[in-house]
């Protein structure tokens, strides 16, 4: 019986968790695991190395999972097994793609990368090792620290599960700025387990070392088990002078950290937009109460705030805006105490609702910051429901003047809508997750939004000497966090002089400050601490992430460009990022592919049409799987009612729906067809040679229906690849990716390809036959393909599919009777008795009555 061994290191921002299970029977040994962590203004560069041994007497799995950070890009993955290295490679995510695909036909599995977590993702690998052997998994990734309510924090979570020989956690530490306080802390540690760290401080560098021997492990001296089980917290911040920050310099890159400290805090006007829909009922409306309760009594008494609360109805809490007062926030904490939930969401109308109040309020303070926080779980199901038009509408009602803040709770909310429409607007998107925490990360984001204390903030710098400047104009900037700009000095200079430019609460500033190059070239010569240019690589990583974010609000063709440049950087620098891929090749030659997922990808709810059609069960689906990945079980059903009191028709599950569907030729008859599923096998649907066209399809995984269409044209010579999560056309050994998150279309010689956002894509060509392929979003992900113009086909058409069109006769009814509930049909020699079922229709847009069929099953 197979043994496994399972390795978790969860590293986030400021966390890394370490998790290693074992069987009973200890044939698999981790023998040796170290985390070695160096941060160097901010950028953190983290080597997880994990050594195991095979004692068994035949061979084993050993997998390997890494919980890391959702800001942290991969840049290095090897398995090394006696001695033999099997290196990951970054490439193009679409040529990576198109490799493994190739895998994946050949019968190897997939090993991606997951977000599991509000701040995690998961890597996750597996191999086998011989009777006797090691193998070694070095992972690396890099990420730059962000600082929050006035510190950096790095959290490891240890829970090793068994007693490892070799056991140690490295942190190093260098800020040349100096460090103001450093801080350990940890809810497992012993008296024996604190000999085991040690702490190195002096003004520039740390060192955190936590090396616990076999003995200082055990919870009890004649038991296997291991006291580790727990959270190990270092926290610090660095030292800064009331001057125009900091600038650091390494192999001609600079970085400028700027966070000033000690400036008055800017009076906030503030609308707080909450979403009090059916979906919101139970937990999630409670938890939502006891946060607002706690933020209102966060305000300070200069601020004005309201409230405006929505279902399908927009309700002002007051006309305006009201100061802060001791009786005014008790009397919005009475009408707080009272929220329920119930009917549809208006988030168009609740929004422009909260921008009207604030351009008509009277007597606010003439230096103030305006914001708007939004926090909805659901998709606008009532008023205006699509969602372009929406984020149209509120970006031209707010026109630059204030700032929107998106909160979505849950899973059944677009991220993707919410994010755009932040970031169009000077704000940001953050998911509330739904733990038992929900109220506390409501909480937390407020306290990082409450104490604004600049605005308009301009760093200029000289524009003849500076290439690739990252972004360095910030609308807001919040006490206890910090800006970063960074770019590359040309090789002449030898002075950078900096100029901010921002308004306080009280005047406008202006600071300066002078950088001798060289100068700050020594500061890092010969330190141990540092990792090559780190700079150059921190303003790689930095220009990527703002690329990515700034092609979120981008229109169409800019946001081409944004990601043309962040994929050459991506590659440039070896990140795994949205945009490139790592294959890992293992023994035996397989191939898994590693993705950088983001926010958006977490969730399975698809968004709605351009049109505004409500599409209920996509935002039931993801809000159940994803439910399931946080808690490990079902979503309890209530959410679900609450959801269903949100829309007026629900669609149908997908066994409702057939594999394929098909019209008889010359006969008014509807095939529904069933193939017998047979794993790892590509299914030959229909190949007509005249009309140089054929078509394979692929069944998933657990799910009887159609994942994957491949589509094949002679001339030209054009390959469409259709999956759930995208389309793959490639002509010329040229690849291009269409999304399934908007509407495009493409002219290959005369081939038109068209992508129906979210619905369909259909690939026609002058005089042959079109084909349609529609995508279905409920419980699970699948496609189905039709044909249009069928009369097209040739007597030489063959497949599974295609003999239904030359070589089909559907037994003639001589009772004419409609209601007949079987039949005979005759399919290339073969005789099949069908029956007639009601099924749903794949090819129809909208909720329909279900399309009546002849039902057939065949093995291919």
């Amino acid at each position: 019986m197979e043994q496994r061994t399972l390795l978790a290191l969860m590293v986030f921002s400021s966390l890394i968790v370490l998790s290693e299970t074992i069987d009973q029977k200890p044939a698999i040994e981790i023998y040796s695991l170290h985390v070695d962590c160096k941060v160097t203004s901010r950028f953190a560069h983290t080597v997880i190395t994990s050594k195991i041994v095979n004692r068994a007497n035949e061979s084993q799995e050993a997998t390997f999972e890494v919980e890391l950070p959702k800001t942290a890009f991969i840049t290095n993955f090897s398995i090394s097994i006696d001695g033999e290295v099997y290196p990951g490679i970054i490439k193009e995510k679409a040529a990576a793609q198109n490799e493994y695909d190739t895998a994946v036909s050949q019968g190897q599995s997939a090993g991606l990368v997951k977000i599991t977590d509000r701040k995690l993702e998961k890597f996750h690998v597996s191999v086998n090792i011989a009777a006797t052997s090691k193998v070694t998994f070095e992972l690396t990734y890099e990420e730059l620290l962000k600082r929050q309510l006035g510190k950096y924090e790095l959290l490891i979570k240890v829970q090793p599960k068994q007693l490892v020989k070799h056991f140690q956690i490295d942190v190093h530490i260098f800020e040349p700025q100096g460090i103001h306080f450093l801080e350990t802390d940890s809810t497992f540690m012993t008296n024996e387990l604190t000999e085991a760290l040690t702490t190195v401080q002096n003004e520039t560098k740390a060192r955190i070392s936590f090396k616990p021997t076999l003995d200082q492990q055990k919870k009890d001296p004649e038991l296997g088990e291991t006291l580790l089980n727990g959270d190990f917290v270092v926290r610090y911040d660095v030292k800064r002078e009331a001057t125009a920050g900091d600038i650091q310099i390494v192999n001609g890159y600079f970085v400028h950290y700027f966070a000033p400290q000690e400036m008055p805090v800017f009076p906030k006007n503030v609308i707080f937009v909450i979403d009090r829909s059916g979906s919101m009922t139970g937990r999630k409306i409670e938890q939502t109460r006891d946060a607002l309760l706690k933020i209102l009594q966060d305000l300070r008494p200069e601020d004005h705030f309201s409230f405006i609360t929505f279902n399908n109805k927009v309700v002002e809490w007051k006309s305006s805006l009201l100061p802060a007062t001791e009786e005014n926030v008790a009397s919005a904490a009475a009408l707080v105490q009272t929220l329920t939930a119930r009917g549809g969401t208006d988030i168009n109308g609740a929004l422009l609702t909260a921008v009207g109040m604030l351009e008509q309020a009277e007597g606010l303070p003439e230096r103030s910051v305006s914001m708007i926080i939004l926090l909805t779980d659901g998709q606008p199901t009532s008023g205006e429901r699509n969602v372009e038009a929406i984020q149209d509408n509120v970006q031209k009602a707010i026109n630059g003047k204030y700032a929107l803040f998106c909160l979505g709770f849950g899973f059944d909310v677009s991220y993707k809508f919410l994010e755009k429409m932040a970031l169009s607007n000077g704000g940001i998107a953050r998911r509330i997750y739904e733990n038992a925490d929900a109220a506390l990360q409501l909480q937390g984001f407020y306290q990082e939004v409450a104490t604004p204390i600049l605005m308009q903030i301009e760093m200029q710098y000289p524009e003849n000497s500076i290439e690739g400047l990252t972004k360095n104009n910030f609308k807001l900037f919040f006490e206890g966090s910090e800006i970063i700009v960074s770019g590359k000095i040309s090789d002449e200079l030898d002075l950078l002089p900096v100029e901010i430019k921002a308004q306080s609460h009280t005047s406008n500033l202006t600071l300066t400050e002078e950088a001798n190059v060289k100068e700050k070239e020594q500061v890092f010569q010969n330190q141990k601490y540092i990792f090559g240019n780190f700079i150059e690589r921190l303003w790689a990583y930095l220009n990527i992430q703002q690329l990515l974010e700034k092609a979120i609000s981008a229109q169409e063709e800019d946001q081409k460009a944004l990601e043309a440049q962040a994929l050459d950087l991506s590659l440039q620098y070896s990140f795994v990022t949205p945009l490139t891929s790592m294959v890992v090749t293992k023994p035996q030659q397989q191939e898994e592919l590693a993705n950088k997922p983001t926010e958006a990808d977490n969730e399975k709810t698809s968004s709605l049409p351009a049109g505004g059609t409500h599409r209920l069960m996509s935002g039931l689906r993801g809000g159940r799987r994803h439910s399931e990945l946080q808690t490990g079980s079902n979503r309890k059903m209530f959410s679900t009612v609450s959801r269903f009191r949100e829309a007026v028709i629900a669609q149908p599950i997908a066994s409702e729906y057939p594999q394929l569907l098909l019209q008889l030729p010359r006969q008014n008859e509807i095939i529904c067809l069933n193939i017998d599923k047979r794993a790892q096998t590509s299914v030959h649907l229909l190949s007509d040679p005249e009309q140089g066209l054929t078509v394979t399809g692929k069944l998933g995984h657990g799910i009887n229906h159609f994942v994957q269409f491949d589509i094949n044209y002679v001339n030209p010579p054009v390959q469409i690849h259709v999956y759930t999560h995208a389309i793959l056309v490639s002509y010329n050994n040229n690849n291009s990716w269409l999304s399934w998150a908007k509407s495009a279309s493409s002219t290959i010689q005369g081939l038109r390809v068209s992508v129906e956002k979210e619905r369909s894509i259909t690939a026609s060509l002058p005089d042959t036959v079109t084909v349609k392929i529609s995508l279905v979003r409920f419980p699970d992900d699948f496609l189905g393909l039709y044909f249009l113009d069928t009369e097209r086909f040739s007597d030489k058409v063959t497949g599974v599919l295609g003999q239904f069109y030359s070589k089909a006769q559907l037994e003639s009814d001589s009772s004419n009777d409609q209601s007949a509930v079987e039949r005979l049909l005759r399919v290339s020699g073969s005789e099949h008795k069908v029956s007639r079922l009601h099924k749903k229709d794949y090819r129809l847009k909208s909720d329909s009555e279900p399309v009546s069929c002849w039902s057939i099953h065949l093995t291919p």
